[in-house]
């Protein structure tokens, strides 16, 4: 999950961005309305998490410009001011969910994996495909009931293709959503990664179609 914090306090970004990649996730930051604007249009995410104190404007009324622009990638809010009509401002611009400081990261980090899940359209914390099970909150994968061990690069990929099944997903998608812009790699690279999982899943469940990319398919024996 590639995700985009935008959070002007750069003692809490970097005690979030800590926290969450040792969790597995891709973070990458804004420190103002402007930068999370340019980011937001320029770059893949999976989902933001915005304060509302930005230096240049209130993060509600960026917000509202992203979705007036049709800029749907959830938004997580992430905020001192615990009243109402800031909730309210915040959800009518556009927010999908609302945490407000001191707050846990355990929370920050189960809220955003919701957001990213019912974006794909699924309920169920754990994604199923045939044996296959990737836990959406503890990163686990099993394949016929036994466990997957899977490297932190592995299990991102893994999780982009159970989110995005059964549709095909490109090498340019891979690598806007699972690696850092600054290190996004070559397709040599992205196929060596999927050769990895297919040792581990089988190779027949992760479909490659010519042209078009990669999909995570169901009804291969386990290995």
């Amino acid at each position: 999950m590639k995700v985009l914090l935008v959070e002007d306090d750069r003692a809490l970004g970097d005690a979030l961005c800590e926290a969450l990649g040792d969790a597995g996730l891709l973070l990458e930051r804004a420190e103002s309305g402007g930068e999370a604007d340019f980011l937001v249009r320029t770059e893949a995410y999976d989902a933001v998490i915005l304060d509302l104190g930005l230096p240049d404007g209130d993060g509600s009324r960026w917000l509202a410009e992203w979705r007036d622009d049709g800029i749907e990638l959830p938004v997580l809010v992430l905020t001192a001011r615990t009243r109402w009509a800031d909730k309210a401002a915040g959800f009518s611009a556009g927010a999908d969910d609302y945490v407000t400081k001191p707050f846990e990261t355990a929370e920050v980090l189960f809220r955003l994996r919701a957001l990213v899940r019912r974006s794909h359209g699924h309920a169920h914390p754990v994604l199923r495909i045939g044996e296959l099970t990737f836990d959406t909150h503890s990163g686990s994968v099993t394949l016929a009931g036994r466990p997957i061990s899977l490297t932190a690069q592995e299990s991102r990929l893994l999780a982009y293709l159970a989110h995005a099944a059964p549709r095909v997903v490109s090498r340019g998608e891979l690598a806007e959503h699972v690696y850092d812009r600054d290190h996004e790699p070559d397709s040599n690279v992205i196929d060596v990664q999927i050769s990895r999982l297919r040792r581990k899943l089988g190779a027949p469940r992760i479909e490659t179609l010519r042209g078009q990319g990669y999909r995570l398919v169901d009804g291969a024996p386990a290995p």
